[in-house]
């Protein structure tokens, strides 16, 4: 993992540390073997991504603390699954992404177009 490369061919950076973010809960949008979900993608959510993944049975803004989960608000930064980004693209309510804090295998699963088209200003 300290090797992770992120979609501009750079080393991957950190997403987010607050809330602490990442398959891995190391701030880093780092997959391995057992994520399943793919969390890759760093993206700052909105609240209109918020309200679409949260339509779609998947609650980020709702604290729970028996996981130390606070809760999402617009803003904060974390590493959402691949497949709920393009659908959420798809949908017209991805949010923006830091490019060089979302892993380079997100290219197998999206198109780097669609990611610069959504990238935060100053992650290009």
């Amino acid at each position: 993992m300290t090797d992770a490369r992120n979609v501009l061919g750079g080393k991957l950076e950190i997403c987010c540390t607050s809330p602490l973010t990442g398959f891995y809960r190391d701030g880093k949008c780092n997959t391995g073997a057992g994520d399943f979900g793919v969390h890759i993608v760093c993206a700052q959510v909105t609240e209109e991504f918020l309200s679409f993944t949260k339509m779609r049975g998947n609650d980020l803004s709702t604290p729970v603390p028996m996981y130390s989960f606070p809760g999402l608000k617009p803003g904060d930064c974390w590493c959402l699954c691949a497949s709920r980004w393009q659908e959420a693209l798809d949908a017209g309510v991805a949010p923006p992404v830091v490019l060089s804090a979302t892993h380079a295998a997100a290219l197998e699963h999206l198109s780097l177009e669609d990611l610069k088209k959504h990238a935060v200003e100053n992650s290009i």
